[in-house]
């Protein structure tokens, strides 16, 4: 059974064994934790795939990311997801060597989404946070699995994370091997596009079958 690591935040966060007597952090601050393990586990599960590979994920992005130093709660989340991307593509590029490879061309632009944000799918960015976190989880995860892994993980670094096209393309060109090192901000931008397409069809769909 895979442990939610929103339930377990103490254990995550900590740099001291269990049984060790350690300063409690400040009030507030073990709720943040809380709030960020779990919104990075089901960052990385988009990623990388539901299972132990994705709470050992979480652990290495909070080992590596010193969370407790951030001033606010963005930065913080900001860090972590930084962290959490650089481990999961590089665990992505090991397990598939070739499936987060740059096109070789940019893809044809999907027409039917003139920009590459989520309004232009017809959801907001906090309507697809509680998609992603509620009732419809499920099925928007099932969507994604469907998905071409490289599709997948810009979506996920887009959406998501929250990260530019510049950094998304940046983190796969640095983290997802060799065959990832052309991706661009512009390749980027239209593969998300594609992905936008996807959702808004998506969710056509699940309007016209309720």
């Amino acid at each position: 059974m895979v442990q939610n690591p929103a339930a377990s935040s103490s254990r995550l966060f900590s740099t001291q064994p269990e049984d060790a007597a350690v300063e409690q952090p400040p009030e507030g601050m073990d709720d943040l934790f809380g709030r960020i393990a779990a919104g990075l586990y089901s960052l990385a599960s988009m990623l990388a795939g539901e299972g132990e590979e994705s709470v050992r994920l979480v652990e290495e992005a909070v080992a590596t990311a010193d969370i407790s130093a951030c001033a606010t709660p963005a930065e913080a989340r900001k860090s972590s997801h930084l962290a959490l991307a650089k481990a999961a593509l590089e665990a992505i590029a090991r397990r598939e060597p070739d499936s987060l490879a740059a096109p070789a061309a940019n893809p044809a632009p999907a027409t039917c989404i003139p920009d590459d944000d989520l309004d232009a799918a017809g959801v907001s960015p906090e309507e697809f946070e509680r998609m992603i976190a509620g009732p419809d989880r499920d099925r928007v995860r099932a969507w994604l699995g469907q998905l071409p892994t490289a599709l997948r993980a810009i979506f996920a670094l887009r959406a998501v994370a929250g990260f530019t096209a510049a950094e998304t393309a940046g983190l796969l060109s640095t983290h997802a091997g060799p065959a990832a090192r052309n991706w661009s901000a512009e390749s980027v931008r239209d593969t998300f596009r594609l992905g936008l397409c996807a959702l808004a069809s998506q969710l056509l769909h699940a309007s016209t079958t309720r």
